[in-house]
């Protein structure tokens, strides 16, 4: 079993893989659009932000984004297209990512078998706060690796990892 150290450690990589996927792109670059259909780096980051400030919320943690900055990122909204109103510059959402990793790891480093237990009411269904801790670094795990492909569409022609 997967203990809130290992958790921690495992956020945290994802967020050293963001690190080194966006070393030396530009808030530019982040706007860059997919010639198919997905998101341009800078949603898929700001979704990451968003994502994990649910989480901190849920676990009663200070938020790294406004209800209004996570919101423009957050599950079904609309694509980034370009600078709009709501859009982050990509530095911000980095920051946020940042901020988010050392709260989510000082909450797990301190987390006790009875925390993670709880039960939590997600408004769709019923988890273990386990469960879904888990689940959400499924969830960061999966757009962590899209990274890769948006960081090609910026012309770098590399390979960081």
């Amino acid at each position: 079993m997967i203990t809130p150290r290992e958790l921690a450690e495992a956020y945290a990589g994802n967020l050293e893989i963001i690190r080194m996927q966006t070393k030396g792109l530009t808030h530019a670059d982040s706007l860059l659009q997919p010639p198919v259909r997905g998101n341009c780096l800078n949603w898929v980051l700001g979704h990451l932000a968003s994502s994990r400030n649910g989480l901190l919320k849920l676990l009663g943690l200070e938020p790294v984004m406004a209800d209004t900055q996570a919101d423009r990122y957050g599950y079904g909204s609309e694509p980034v297209t370009g600078e709009g109103e709501g859009v982050m510059r990509m530095e911000d959402l980095l920051a946020a990512l940042e901020r988010s990793q050392e709260r989510l790891s000082a909450w797990l480093e301190r987390a006790t078998p009875e925390d993670l237990a709880r039960e939590v009411d997600l408004g769709w269904r019923k988890s273990t706060l386990a469960a879904h801790l888990f689940f959400m670094y499924f969830h960061d795990t999966y757009h962590t690796g899209q990274t890769e492909l948006l960081r090609q569409l910026a012309g770098t022609n590399d390979k960081v990892i």
